[in-house]
């Protein structure tokens, strides 16, 4: 990433990060590995997608009803939200949205890069021949924290902006209901410094599903890019994770044995917590219970 910064500094850098999962982990040092690699591609990223492997498998097992999901499943639905964000590149459409244009509407200063990814509608192939989704159903479902592709629970923050990407069969008139629906809903808090909060892209092009996959072919999709203070909650659990281990300097031996030194753990760590300040001081954190609407 320090190179492509070098060498292509004023080209928009957009990177898709897979963050440790807050109850499965592939490795104990993950902790560490994702801290220090956020730390280093801070400065060199205009723009990291955020997603968690707990939030995929869930996806997968709950709403896919994949018994055992495998690394392919998870990679596939990684995949549609991939061409959705990349769609504008390959085909034209009436409200086509650039690489650059992510940048320029979802990232309000330079530090606060992280947005969340959701997708909708995810439905099973087998049961796609008894639902019919509408645009109005499928905006509603990308703001649910099921079809998010980050754990943590978006009431619990403000959204600074969001960005909704269509493909397929949709129309300005019917998209403008559904932004209208969705800024009516409590659940839904805005920042008060940005009160218009969506950026639109309708792609006219159909998303193309993979015979035999999981993934029922529909006519239209959408894929949510929302920047919002709710995602300290995800740099939070990382950072306490971080914490436990650095705190008895465990498995540092390793690191330090491949020629890192232990200040920049430390100074990886106070990035990360400089980072949470920062996402803190956009919005008041909010609570809900229950009753409230969601």
């Amino acid at each position: 990433m320090e190179q492509l910064s070098i060498h292509y500094g004023r080209k928009t850098k957009l990177e898709f990060c897979v963050y440790p999962a807050p109850r499965i982990s592939t490795a104990v040092v993950e902790p560490y590995n994702s801290v220090l690699t956020t730390h280093s591609t801070m400065e060199h990223s205009d723009c990291t997608f955020m997603v968690d492997n707990e939030a995929l498998y869930d996806i997968c097992h709950h709403q896919l009803g994949i018994e055992r999901p495998s690394y392919t499943s998870i990679n596939r639905l990684v995949g549609q939200v991939v061409s959705s964000i990349t769609a504008s590149l390959r085909f034209e459409g009436p409200l086509n949205v650039d690489l650059i244009e992510f940048q320029t509407n979802l990232v309000p200063y330079p530090r606060i890069h992280f947005p969340m990814t959701a997708f909708a509608p995810i439905v099973a192939a087998e049961k796609a021949y008894h639902k019919a989704f509408s645009v109005s159903d499928i905006t509603t479902a990308c703001f649910e924290s099921s079809n998010q592709l980050v754990k943590c629970d978006p009431r619990l923050g403000q959204y600074m902006a969001c960005c909704l990407l269509y493909r397929g069969d949709v129309v300005p008139k019917d998209v403008n209901a559904a932004i209208a629906a969705m800024k009516s809903r409590q659940s839904i808090q805005f920042v008060d410094w940005c009160p218009t909060g969506f950026k639109v892209g309708i792609n006219n092009h159909p998303p193309t599903m993979l015979p035999g996959g999981h993934l029922a072919k529909v006519q239209r999709t959408v894929c949510l890019l929302s920047n919002t203070t709710a995602v300290v909650e995800a740099w939070a659990r990382l950072d306490h994770k971080f914490d436990l281990m650095y705190a008895k300097k465990a498995f540092l031996h390793w690191y330090i044995r491949e020629g890192m030194e232990e200040w920049e753990f430390s100074e990886a760590r106070e990035d990360l917590a400089a980072l949470e300040r920062d996402y803190e001081e956009l919005g008041p954190s909010l609570r809900y219970d229950d009753k409230n609407e969601y």
